[in-house]
């Protein structure tokens, strides 16, 4: 049976943003709390009974989490943009090579009610 794991983890950054709507406050240098969870898809080893060890998880997470908690996202290389969905994009492509079952990254601001999912 295949199986889904997934692996939350939250940071607080800031940036600037050139909108269509909502300008003026947008451009100005703003912060939010970022959640996140990362999803991973196999099947459980025979063995240990686990799709991957959620303590190599959380260890990648912190990782990243180094990159982007209490950073200017402006200033984060590769990632563009720091929308909801390249803030996706970028956490999959940092997280893919060292977790080879990651299928699906999401990104929501709570305090404001928008999110944005990606899959593999």
């Amino acid at each position: 049976m295949n199986c889904e794991i997934s692996q939350t983890f939250f940071f607080d950054a800031a940036h600037t943003l050139d909108r269509v709507i909502d300008t003026e406050s947008s451009k100005r240098v703003h912060g939010h709390t970022y959640n996140a969870e990362v999803f991973l898809s196999g099947l459980s080893d025979p063995h240990t009974g686990m799709v991957m060890d959620l303590g190599l998880v959380r260890r990648e997470l912190a990782l990243l989490r180094e990159q982007l908690d209490h950073h200017l996202l402006d200033d984060v290389a590769d990632l563009g943009p720091p929308t909801l969905e390249n803030l996706c994009q970028f956490i999959f492509r940092k997280l893919q090579p060292r977790l080879p079952a990651l299928t699906s990254v999401r990104v929501w601001r709570a305090s404001i009610g928008d999110g944005c999912r990606v899959n593999k």
